[in-house]
């Protein structure tokens, strides 16, 4: 199944660089021409931000395409891994997010952080942490070396999951930080940036599978697809560039839980993964989904919940500025530690 693949390239060997470089034009843009991003900011149809809309669908659709889910027949050959990863997903990392977001925010750190704004930016933590990563995890998982049968059930089964789960969480745990929510709204932001772009590529998928034109596809729209990933990042950062250049002990305060939070649920997905005897091959991409976060989704929703200048919404463009970095850390540390874990799953099967 060649075709589900990423395509690595250039892009992918220099990852934090183009997304580093596309931060500081973000931020540059966003000061110098702050008038053209207050107007792009404004452009929305019921509290949808159409240029954001549009970098996103552009964004996940191509590696939507590239999810096969008739490999969800193969999730019980993996069940440990899934049976893990699932629970780290969904069990454990929207509200070890949401304790992490109020232990930092409202407790260590509350006198540093604008009283008013402490509702929105952990709104903001808890909208990043609710749904794993569909798309970045490819990537991951390829270097890695992740079993790509077991990327491909995993990812699938949580885009299922996610089309019903995403909205009951981020409602109860908002309704549990006493943050008011935007029903309607939430549930059309999990409409249209998962029920519709899962359902057209699943249907898309179908179609070009058959006329066999499947793989031509994907290798025209990877580049539109990494070109939307690295203007959003443009973007974002332009609409949040005098908050970060004003307030940069706002931005590492924000920083640390969600770091906290992506290394304990990695190290967590891992070390179970290793207890129960699965192969470095699935406890790799195991962890490294089971730590990611879809930060796309979570700007969206968090641009359409609270506004584009919200605390919640630069939250969670805090995510996207830790995500790859650490993610990649995470990358390294689950590679130089491969003998460690398969000494442990052989002693195990001993």
């Amino acid at each position: 199944m060649s075709e589900t693949k990423p395509v690595m390239g250039l892009f992918a060997r220099f990852l934090t660089l183009w997304v580093l470089l596309s931060i500081v034009a973000g931020i540059a843009l966003g000061n110098v021409m702050p008038g053209l991003f207050y107007t792009l900011g404004g452009m929305e149809v019921a509290h949808i931000n159409l240029p954001v809309a549009i970098l996103i669908w552009a964004m996940i659709l191509p590696m939507l395409l590239k999810i096969d889910y008739s490999a969800l027949h193969e999730v019980w050959d993996h069940r440990r891994g899934v049976g893990v990863t699932l629970a780290i997903n969904w069990l454990v990392k929207p509200f070890s997010m949401a304790l992490l977001g109020y232990l930092f925010l409202r407790v260590l750190f509350a006198d540093w952080l604008d009283p008013a704004q402490l509702d929105s930016y952990i709104a903001g933590l808890i909208l990043l942490a609710a749904a794993p990563c569909t798309a970045m995890v490819f990537v991951w998982s390829r270097l890695v070396d992740g079993h790509p049968q077991f990327t491909l059930s995993q990812v699938a089964l949580n885009d299922v999951i996610m089309v019903f789960a995403f909205a009951p969480i981020v409602g109860l745990l908002l309704g549990v930080a006493s943050i008011i929510v935007p029903w309607d709204t939430l549930f059309l932001s999990v409409l249209l940036y998962i029920v519709i772009p899962v359902v057209l590529a699943y249907i898309g998928r179908r179609l070009l599978l058959a006329r066999g034109k499947l793989d031509e596809v994907l290798q025209m729209l990877d580049p539109l697809s990494m070109g939307a990933l690295l203007l959003t990042v443009i973007l974002l950062f332009g609409f949040q560039g005098k908050q970060i250049l004003t307030q940069p002990l706002l931005i590492l305060l924000l920083a640390i839980p969600i770091t906290i939070q992506v290394y304990f649920n990695a190290m967590l997905a891992y070390w179970l993964n290793r207890k129960l005897g699965v192969a470095h091959a699935v406890a790799g991409p195991s962890a490294l989904i089971g730590a990611s976060n879809f930060f796309e989704l979570a700007v969206a929703a968090a641009i359409a919940l609270f506004g584009f200048e919200s605390g919640a919404a630069l939250a969670t463009v805090v995510g996207v500025l830790v995500e790859v970095p650490v993610m990649l850390s995470v990358v390294a540390i689950v590679n130089r530690s491969k003998s460690w874990y398969e000494q442990g799953v052989v002693r195990k099967g001993e």
